[in-house]
């Protein structure tokens, strides 16, 4: 009743890599920066068709940083930042707040790839500490939270609470006969659009993993979603892929070419500023 209790995978790193930003993937947020990448074991989900399961369902060696080497790391990497990722970083609550708050003070960011999973609380605690985040939103589907031991009420909670205060994109890993049928894609657009059309939407292919083997997603069925998306979004792009068009940003007002994208490289040749350089069109994005 009175006992103290311990974080212990406080600072406890299953990996370390330094990524694109774009990989997270953020294309609104430094189009062009690396950033330093960890990721502690675990995961408060269990998705069957989680790409990373042997460090997010299983445990894999670790070594512990701690936030002054995270800043040092960074720091000759030539990393804007550090995105917490690969497994969900909310299980790392506590080294979340301690590495954030340092990194913060020394001038570096601090991003989340996240499934969104987290009570008020703590969310509070956090919002100060981070600048971006792309959040995993499965489905528009109770049910389908619920089979990964989740919900989607608390993951709209989050999106909607954070989203006056960081810079947000949004992935949906589109599943074939589990969220791909078009209601399941107009609901999810819809939320995305009555919260605010500007948020960039990745759609991403799904491939078997870990316990699914379900065959992969169709092309067409991206593209698809894609088309559909653009209707309502200003932003949206598709991922585990390559089509065509659908990792470029264009500009929402005169569809000019304002960020080409190859692989996991940028060229914003088409900004002036945040701006559109034709037309002058104001974009959402973080340079």
């Amino acid at each position: 009743m009175n006992g103290t209790l311990y974080a212990t995978n406080y600072g406890e790193t299953v990996s370390v890599a330094v990524d694109p930003i774009e990989k997270k993937p953020l294309y609104h947020f430094y189009p062009g920066a690396h950033i330093l990448s960890i990721a502690p074991n675990g995961c408060n989900l269990r998705c069957g068709f989680c790409q990373n399961w042997q460090i997010s369902q299983g445990k894999a060696a670790t070594r512990f940083i701690s936030p002054e080497e995270l800043l040092q790391l960074t720091t000759r990497e030539n990393s804007i930042g550090v995105a917490y990722t690969y497994s969900e970083p909310l299980i790392w609550f506590e080294y979340l707040l301690d590495a954030g708050e340092f990194l913060h003070a020394h001038g570096a960011k601090n991003v989340l790839v996240t499934n969104g999973m987290i009570n008020d609380g703590p969310l509070e605690e956090l919002i100060p500490v981070i600048d971006a985040a792309n959040i995993d939103l499965k489905a528009m589907d109770e049910g389908f939270y619920r089979e990964q031991g989740g919900n989607l009420r608390t993951v709209l909670n989050t999106i909607e609470r954070v989203k006056p205060h960081w810079h947000i994109e949004l992935t949906n890993l589109i599943i074939p006969t589990k969220n791909d049928s078009q209601e399941a894609l107009c609901r999810l657009i819809d939320f995305v659009a009555e919260l605010d059309p500007e948020i960039p939407l990745h759609f991403s292919r799904y491939f078997p993993h870990y316990k699914y083997e379900i065959p992969p997603t169709p092309a067409s069925t991206l593209t698809h979603a894609w088309e559909l998306a653009r209707k309502r979004l200003k932003y949206v792009y598709l991922g585990n892929i390559w089509t065509e068009n659908t990792q470029d940003t264009r500009c929402p007002q005169c569809n000019a070419l304002l960020i080409k994208r190859q692989l996991f490289t940028s060229e914003t040749e088409g900004l002036q500023g945040r701006n559109c350089r034709r037309c002058g069109y104001g974009i959402n994005v973080v340079l």
